[in-house]
């Protein structure tokens, strides 16, 4: 059959800039007024959650700049340099990212949770010149900066109220801004005609259909390209809705408690937020309590959330407390992997009258593929929404045909979004990215007659955990590094909560099944202890929010 494409009332792909940075297409006021909504007044674009501290436009802009000439002045990051930002979610993180973008560097965003082998292979894969951490990873941070000949002087700190840096001789990213400041403005970089299409702005990691993380090599195109593809889906300049049906209006507020170093959170609950004119209330850490007191703190009406906070919206105690107090909720949009039906009616009758609907991207595709139609206030339960404009898809059976509709297959998609390739892995990308701006997404798939994709299964072996990615090759790894371990297996088992959990299967090496033998307790409390030691052991440290069985 020939390509699926989006549905006319999907919108019309509007024209997509290819010669413009993510910080010129978000900051600078000639683009501003050419393609956004009208701001309603001086809003906030950032608000800090703990302080309440707000961050307007030209605040944004100036911090920015002043960066920008700090680093090329005191690091001479430049073109193609790649900054590491090791944090959780900060009001100066989009800063540190559009000032590098500024200078024509790249900038690789890694989980503030990883332990320091896991920051030192992400740091060798982009080869970064500059790391910029949240103080609570300072230590990680400096013991893989150390690893990989990275000077401590190349590593920088963000300013946070609460929290010292355990080394305080670090340099202060607040500090660096203000000598900026007051520096002579350094040139930008100004693309050609076509060159934000190929011009890296992020490697952000992805394990892709199977093994380990690999950096995904994201143009500045791209993230342009699904901000506008949103827009248009989303109808933002249509004055033809009223004003109180409109899924996005300047004014709003959005809580920004995705990970930032994740592709969803950084395009959609950032980089499409600021473009709708919604205000984001920056959440360093996600705290489920926490985050219903900022609901009421600052209004929030839109939540782009993962299935486990939508668990806990729906089933746990404390929204007891906050019945009747969570009325400015007008917006819940559900992302990286599929909510259930019951969740769905729990979410639907919580929140009566919210537009609820569900997403599908990733981060090879960046971002959004598909979401619930703009004519739909609730999304069909259980589907993963329409295409969105520009997007086209093929469904490829395991014969090696193009499917139909209702006939289930590997999704294929190609657009304007879709990353380049994996940053040198060539083995990798000729598997996942194909001729003509293909990307295979490892996804089993059917599309109805109606233009709703339904996620069936996954074919690639990766599982999705909080909806985070979790290779089993590397938690098996992990276990075999262990000396009381022959052998392993991990495959995931459905969980309420996370989605998926890992489940390893363990043969214990002859020298641990002899000591077993012997042991005084009993064969349960010894294969106990040996559990405990692999999850609290440095080797398998790594998924620190995964769970094994054994």
């Amino acid at each position: 059959m020939a390509d699926i494409l989006p549905r006319p009332s999907a919108g019309v792909l509007p024209h997509i800039p290819d010669d413009l940075t993510i910080p010129q297409f978000q900051l600078d006021p000639q683009f501003i007024d050419q393609w956004r909504p009208k701001p309603l007044g001086d809003g906030p674009w950032l608000i800090d959650d703990a302080s309440g501290r707000k961050v307007s436009v030209p605040q944004l802009r100036e911090r920015t700049q002043a960066l920008a000439n700090a680093l090329s002045t005191h690091y001479s990051i430049g073109e193609g340099d790649v900054v590491l930002l090791f944090s959780r979610n900060h009001v100066d993180y989009p800063v540190a990212m559009w000032a590098t973008h500024r200078l024509g560097g790249i900038v690789s965003p890694a989980n503030p949770d990883f332990n320091a082998s896991e920051l030192e292979y992400q740091l060798s894969a982009t080869n970064a010149k500059l790391l910029i951490v949240h103080p609570e990873a300072v230590q990680a941070a400096l013991t893989a900066a150390k690893a990989r000949g990275l000077a401590q002087d190349r590593v920088l700190v963000f300013d946070v109220d609460h929290v010292k840096p355990p080394v305080p001789s670090l340099v202060n990213v607040n500090s660096l801004i203000q000598k900026g400041s007051r520096m002579r403005n350094v040139p930008e970089r100004i693309l050609k005609p076509g060159e934000g299409k190929t011009k890296l702005a992020l490697l952000s990691f992805s394990s892709g259909t199977t093994g380990r993380p690999k950096a995904v090599a994201i143009p500045h195109y791209a993230v342009i390209a699904n901000t506008l593809q949103l827009s248009s889906h989303s109808r933002l300049l249509d004055d033809s809705t009223k004003w109180e049906d409109r899924r996005f209006r300047p004014g709003d507020v959005s809580i920004g408690v995705l990970p930032l170093y994740h592709i969803y959170g950084l395009v959609v609950n950032l980089h499409f937020m600021l473009y709708a004119g919604i205000s984001v209330v920056i959440v360093p850490k996600f705290n489920f309590e926490g985050m219903l007191k900022s609901i009421v703190r600052y209004k929030i009406t839109h939540l782009f959330i993962v299935p486990p906070q939508a668990v806990l919206l729906c089933k746990h105690p404390a929204m007891a407390s906050y019945t009747g107090k969570l009325n400015s909720v007008r917006v819940i949009m559900t992302g990286a992997a599929p909510l259930t039906d019951e969740l769905n009616t729990m979410l639907f009758a919580l929140f009566p009258d919210a537009h609820i609907g569900q997403g599908y991207g990733m981060t090879e595709t960046c971002t959004v593929v598909t979401m619930w139609p703009i004519d739909m206030k609730r999304g069909v339960s259980g589907s993963a929404g329409e295409l969105i404009p520009g997007a086209r898809i093929r469904i490829l059976k395991p014969d090696g045909s193009l499917g139909t509709y209702n006939e289930v297959g590997e999704l294929l998609v190609q657009a304007p979004s879709n990353a380049l390739a994996y940053h040198g892995n060539a083995q990798a990308t000729k598997e996942t990215f194909l001729d003509g701006g293909w990307v295979r997404t490892g996804d089993e798939v059917r599309m109805a007659p109606d233009g709703m994709l339904w996620i069936v299964d996954r074919l690639k072996e990766i599982m999705k955990v909080r909806g985070f990615q979790v290779a089993p090759s590397e938690l098996e790894g992990s276990l075999l590094d262990h000396p009381d371990v022959s052998d392993a297996c991990v495959v995931g088992v459905p969980d309420e909560f996370s989605g998926e959990v890992p489940l390893a299967f363990v043969v214990l090496s002859a020298d641990a099944a002899a000591r077993l033998k012997k042991a005084s307790a009993s064969a349960s409390a010894a294969l106990e202890d040996i559990r405990a030691s692999i999850i609290k052991g440095k080797q398998a440290s790594k998924p620190r929010w995964s769970k094994y069985r054994s």
